[in-house]
């Protein structure tokens, strides 16, 4: 194998260079070089970092509890899984401490701002289920809101009327975001209770009238949604690590 080249395809050696030439007409050299800073960022925390500290008894569970769930309890189906992986065990098990690591370390580098940047997105994280009826000019729309009001259904008025597709669904949109309903609709929304009509309000060239179902506010204690924000607030931190960073791209033949 040359001593220079990166990739080996077909037999004809592929230098690094001339890979790199490769990545930046795919428009994808940024991305690749963003991906090694950021485990040169990572793997520099977790090897200096003294308050990472792993269990080793937690490890060795973690390796049983994955050769348990991929049905590699034998030893030599466990060892052919490592060699069509490409690794080894010591590599397998430095992989899984450094996992228990990297979530100590994302805790850590996220406690102090994931209340600040959960309300920076709240409005978006915020939904509202809504139902609408969609029509083309005002005078229709006020027509419709006065009939629901005296008691008409507003499902079947969606289904006869409405231009929009949910009208198959009886007018039901489901959740919405908050954060991407328009100003004047978000506030009225906003005003209104659960069961209470909204509108008729223009939305681009079409007049509607809406119903409120449900809010559905967003809460640090789901932790589907927490999860997700302290990985935001985690790449943040990364993002803004390598942005003090000085890169130089030197290739050497």
């Amino acid at each position: 194998m040359d001593a220079k080249a990166l990739l080996i395809v077909d037999e004809q050696p592929l230098p690094l260079r001339q890979c790199l030439r490769y990545l930046q007409a795919a428009g994808k050299l940024q991305a690749f070089i963003g991906d090694i800073l950021r485990q040169y960022v990572l793997e520099q925390e977790l090897e200096t970092r003294t308050d990472l500290e792993v269990s080793p008894a937690m490890v060795e569970q973690a390796v049983v509890d994955f050769r348990l769930q991929q049905q590699l309890t034998d030893p030599k189906a466990f060892q052919d899984w490592l060699t069509r992986n490409g690794t080894n065990y010591e590599i397998f098990h430095s992989q899984i401490t450094n996992s228990f690591k990297l979530e100590k370390l994302k805790a850590q580098v996220t406690e102090a701002r994931l209340q600040e940047h959960f309300i920076e997105r709240k409005v978006f994280l915020d939904r509202v289920v809504l139902s609408r009826i969609v029509v083309e000019n005002k005078d229709l729309a006020e027509e419709l809101h006065s009939q629901v009001g005296e008691g008409a259904s507003f499902e079947q008025l969606a289904k006869e009327y409405s231009t929009a597709d949910e009208r198959v669904a009886n007018g039901m949109m489901g959740p919405v975001s908050r954060g991407t309903l328009p100003d004047t609709l978000r506030a009225a929304i906003d005003a209104a209770s659960p069961g209470e009509l909204v509108g008729p309000i223009a939305i681009e060239k079409y007049w509607a009238i809406f119903r409120v179902e449900q809010f559905l506010p967003a809460t640090l204690e789901d932790n589907q949604l927490r999860q997700a924000i302290q990985t935001e607030v985690f790449d943040r931190w990364l993002a803004e690590r390598i942005q003090t960073m000085t890169v130089k791209l030197q290739v050497n033949e």
